[in-house]
């Protein structure tokens, strides 16, 4: 494995505070350290999304947000809501959690609509959609990620880093294989070093979502 992939690894990262205790400080903090390191995005939960779109007006860094986190259970017309507001308050990218159970019944009809519902709310903004490998087995992985691609998501996402276990090389490996050229791949959980965040992108990660994204990139 080379040293660095081919662009450079801060382009890569969503540097991501996502603590329900995050304070302003945080999240400018954050957002700082985004610009000084030059990582692509910072994600934080929705109420921080205007303060840190006020924060990073002139910055050339985006803003993602999460829906339905972290346990993807909420009604579809919430999470909805949820975009809509998201979008107002300027965010550029949707991380939403797919709902676990109804995927679990075999309701697929339910999944799609319900982020097809998000995709739709977020106009032309990145949607990636959390799948929570750490759930299910390769079969039911490959499945939800056909199912986020049918629903024209343009990312599929390993895990909220609040369930069983997150980002592994052979989740990623499968979820690249089954979404293709259709859909990018973020690797999301445990991804705390320099060597990890390298190995997730080659295995077919186009985005890395991490808390440690200083660290990764001064390693």
């Amino acid at each position: 494995m080379s040293d660095t992939p081919e662009t450079p690894l801060g382009s890569y990262i969503d540097h991501t505070n996502l603590r329900p205790d995050a304070t302003a400080a945080d999240i400018e903090k954050l957002c700082a350290e985004a610009i000084e390191h030059e990582l692509f995005a910072v994600c934080v939960n929705g109420s921080w999304v205007q303060h840190a779109a006020t924060y990073l007006e002139d910055a050339d860094v985006s803003i993602a947000t999460v829906i339905g986190f972290p346990l993807g259970a909420s009604d579809s017309d919430s999470k909805r809501y949820e975009t809509e507001a998201a979008v107002d308050n300027g965010v550029h990218e949707i991380d939403m959690v797919m709902n676990l159970g109804r995927f679990i019944d075999g309701d697929h009809q339910y999944i799609v609509r319900e982020i097809r519902d998000v995709v739709e709310a977020a106009e032309d903004r990145r949607v990636k959609v959390i799948i929570e490998t750490g759930y299910f087995n390769d079969e039911q992985i490959a499945t939800a990620c056909k199912l986020a691609v049918t629903a024209e998501a343009h990312f599929v996402k390993t895990s909220t880093g609040f369930g069983p276990g997150g980002a592994t090389i052979e989740h990623v490996q499968l979820m690249r294989e089954t979404v293709n050229q259709y859909a990018g791949v973020k690797a999301s959980g445990g991804i705390r070093d320099r060597e990890t965040a390298l190995a997730m992108i080659e295995a077919g990660a186009t985005r890395i979502g991490t808390s440690s994204g200083v660290s990764i990139v001064g390693d």
